[in-house]
């Protein structure tokens, strides 16, 4: 396990001293072992919601190193819009605005990354999600952060509540697992089924890899044992048996 000193997140906060950057201290340590094999890709398009003073601008474009790496920040607040005076791109919306987003993808048809650390309220963590994950390439990733959002009642929350974002996670994993639950039509149009790889749930942090997935199956290989195994086995296959 490597120490946090080698975290370069971590280390240019604490050194911050340009624009204002407010974290949750263990939050470095996820984007970073998240956000590692991404670091030195060219032509990564990085959107930020919720960039406030700017500071966490300034800290994404120092960790992605290549100099093709393309920041796309947005905020409510229209005093964010001065920050395109340092040569970022900044969007003035509200993220739980369908037509905003519509607007915005436009001119953005397939996004690298998506952190969303805006208004935390249920409508916009879920809307933004709906509208963007289709947006992201083979293989990128959706970060929601602040998901303790989930609990709190001035921002739509409660523990168990139907419609907080943790609730619709938590519907996300079956949509996930389509293949053993649903009709072959079903599975066809279940986006989810098809494209959400992977969801890795930390604290206050969600982290979604998008990537087209194949059905999966299982095979046997080796020498036959005492017990005996299909040699090939689907999906299909195992709902006919055992659903």
């Amino acid at each position: 396990m490597k120490p946090l000193a080698d975290n370069p997140l971590l280390n240019y906060f604490i050194n911050n001293n340009q624009r204002a950057i407010h974290k949750w201290t263990h939050y470095f340590e996820i984007y970073h072992r998240c956000l590692a094999p991404y670091r030195h890709l060219e032509n990564l398009k990085f959107l930020e919601i919720g960039i406030q003073n700017g500071g966490s601008a300034q800290m994404w474009n120092h960790y992605f190193t290549h100099d093709s790496f393309h920041y796309i920040g947005l905020d409510i607040d229209p005093r964010c819009k001065a920050l395109e005076k340092e040569g970022l791109e900044v969007w003035i919306g509200d993220q739980g605005s369908k037509i905003f987003w519509a607007e915005f993808k436009q001119k953005h048809t397939q996004l690298d990354i998506v952190l969303d650390d805006g208004g935390h309220t249920m409508e916009q963590q879920i809307t933004t999600f709906i509208e963007l994950f289709p947006l992201l390439s083979d293989g990128g990733l959706y970060i929601c952060e602040d998901t303790h959002s989930s609990y709190l009642s001035k921002l739509g929350g409660g523990l168990k509540k139907p419609g907080t974002f943790h609730e619709f996670v938590k519907g996300m994993i079956d949509d996930m697992h389509g293949w053993y639950h649903q009709s072959d039509d079903a599975i066809a149009k279940n986006y989810l089924c098809n494209h959400l790889y992977s969801i890795s749930v930390f604290d206050s942090v969600i982290v979604m890899e998008k990537r087209r997935k194949n059905p999966p199956m299982s095979l046997a290989t080796g020498f036959e044992g005492p017990i005996s195994n299909p040699a090939f086995m689907d999906a299909k296959f195992l709902r006919s048996k055992l659903g």
